[in-house]
């Protein structure tokens, strides 16, 4: 077929572009996860404490740096799009998916295409 070379250079790049964003996407996750893990046992700490009943809100918060950074942190990562970099290998095949179904065909998770059988016309 005359198109061939030019899928399987596509297919090349695509999943070359793919598994580049991997190592970028695994340590966005494990950053995700640290300070999810550290807000959780921040927030645990500061709704046990007795004197956070007694106090203003603010003067509790004061009072727990550890659980106050920890959620600013949080905050700050969601702020900035983590939620789109853990997340950028599917996205980026769920938009070529879309483009590709205009030709009857598709991709996997890791860029590999899928062709499809051609509709029969009658």
């Amino acid at each position: 077929c005359s198109s061939c070379p030019d899928l399987k250079a596509f297919e090349r790049r695509l999943t070359e572009y793919i598994a580049c964003l991997q190592p970028a996407t695994g340590r966005w996750r494990m950053i995700l996860i640290v300070v999810s893990v550290c807000t959780a046992t921040g927030a645990w700490n500061w709704l046990i404490d007795p004197e956070t009943q007694k106090v203003s809100f603010f003067t509790s918060l004061w009072n727990h740096p550890f659980f106050t950074i920890s959620c600013i942190t949080l905050i700050g990562l969601f702020f900035a799009g983590i939620h789109k970099r853990v997340v950028a290998p599917s996205i980026i095949a769920a938009r070529c998916r879309t483009v590709l179904a205009e030709y009857n065909m598709s991709c996997d998770d890791t860029g590999k295409l899928i062709l499809k059988p051609r509709p029969h016309v009658q």
